[in-house]
């Protein structure tokens, strides 16, 4: 049996009055992915507890299979394991964005959209100007990530950290807020803020920033910190599901988790965590992958990008490419490996209204040869409220979906 999950990041919606009051899923153009609801099943999962923030870390978990009650211990450890980063037990991850606050308020979570060509550089600065430092009974060290998407790391010197406890607002969910109203809170709360306002001066005189500016770019003002955790233990996927796993992601959250549960790591070129992502790439290696493995998991930014940019059009456009160059080839592929299923289904919803990750189910289709179809011909969420089929806590899909009762 070959499995293939496609994550169409945050394209769970709900009606858009520039879409005629259909959501992104109703408004697209996706035959493939109602060739999978006409083929199988569809239905809702919700993904996120109510006492989780809903985010992809969480909701990531949970569509793999694992009680995010459990294992969850923040986004930045997750981040850690895909970039190489180990956490020793007395060791912290804290996300580190680069960000466009230029009025106080949150401008942009993501900097413009900063490439890794330009945040590499800045994140070396913040590494030179504080990295090393003793802070809190730790010693801070910054390492660069993925275009705006960064970590800092507090190498505890003995157990405990004044980071147990404190809270940390997402960027991507204040969207043009006072960022005041939005600080860290709680014992370690004094300390992250101290360093997101001595990133000011030195990301101020760096000449990339210079650049940005003169190029008509946003400059990174700042670094935001959230997401703090230490490293999960996790239990393997092969050991709890069976089977090898493969994650196409150019988000390290996601392939993090992916390494974390064993996964292999599939690197595509093109692949960028944006709009502008080589969709088809990403199709064709993962068609190429089902030859060497037993369940390939292909993960999709774009769709999450364009609803925190409240881009209604691009969502759309988005989810069409997903569905030609992606779900496509994998129905053309999959029955030459004899036994199949493929599932399709968001982590979380990111709403065009509010910009902004929200709670509540997300709509998933899947087939397979031995999957009874259920008479859905549609993947979008009203035809999934209609069916009746639906798992909360969400992880049990991922149990239903592999065979495991």
């Amino acid at each position: 049996m070959k499995y293939v999950i496609v994550i169409p990041d945050g394209c769970a919606d709900e009606p858009v009055a520039e879409l005629g009051n259909l959501t992104p899923l109703q408004a697209a153009k996706l035959p493939n992915m109602d060739r999978v609801a006409g083929a199988g099943v569809v239905g809702l999962s919700n993904n996120v507890p109510p006492s989780l923030t809903p985010a992809s870390d969480v909701a990531t978990l949970s569509l793999f299979g694992y009680d995010p009650l459990k294992y969850y211990t923040g986004r930045a450890p997750l981040e850690t394991a895909a970039m190489g980063i180990h956490l020793g037990p007395n060791d912290w991850a804290v996300r580190c964005n680069l960000v466009n606050v230029p009025d106080g308020h949150m401008r942009d979570f993501t900097a413009g959209h900063i490439s890794s060509e330009d945040g590499a550089p800045l994140i070396k600065a913040l590494q030179h100007e504080l990295g090393g430092k003793e802070i809190a009974g730790g010693t801070i060290e910054f390492h660069p990530g993925v275009q705006y998407r960064n970590i800092l790391v507090w190498r505890g010197h003995s157990e405990g950290s004044i980071l147990e406890g404190t809270t940390a607002q997402a960027p991507h969910d204040i969207p043009d807020k006072p960022v005041a109203d939005y600080l860290p809170k709680g014992p370690g709360a004094e300390v992250l803020i101290s360093l997101m306002e001595a990133s000011k001066p030195i990301l101020a005189a760096h000449p990339v920033n210079a650049k940005r500016i003169a190029e008509g770019k946003k400059p990174a003002t700042q670094i935001w910190l959230w997401g703090h955790g230490k490293a999960p233990r996790m239990q393997p996927f092969a050991e709890v599901y069976g089977g090898r796993g493969a994650i196409i992601s150019a988000v390290d959250l996601v392939r993090g988790v992916g390494v974390l549960l064993g996964w292999h790591r599939i690197d595509v070129p093109g692949a960028t965590g944006y709009l502008d992502t080589n969709y088809a790439n990403k199709g064709k290696y993962a068609v190429e992958a089902l030859g060497a493995f037993d369940l390939v998991c292909v993960h999709v930014e774009a769709p999450d990008e364009a609803s925190h940019e409240g881009r209604a059009a691009e969502k759309v456009k988005s989810l069409e490419r997903i569905d030609e160059h992606i779900v496509g080839p994998l129905l053309g592929a999959l029955p030459r490996f004899g036994d199949y299923r493929i599932l399709v289904e968001p982590d979380h919803r990111t709403t065009i209204r509010t910009r902004a990750h929200a709670h509540g189910p997300v709509a998933f289709a899947a087939c397979g040869t031995d999957i009874s179809p259920d008479g859905a011909d549609r993947y979008d969420e009203p035809t999934a409220a209609s069916t009746g089929l639906s798992f909360d806590p969400g992880w049990h899909l991922m149990k239903w979906w592999l065979g495991k009762k």
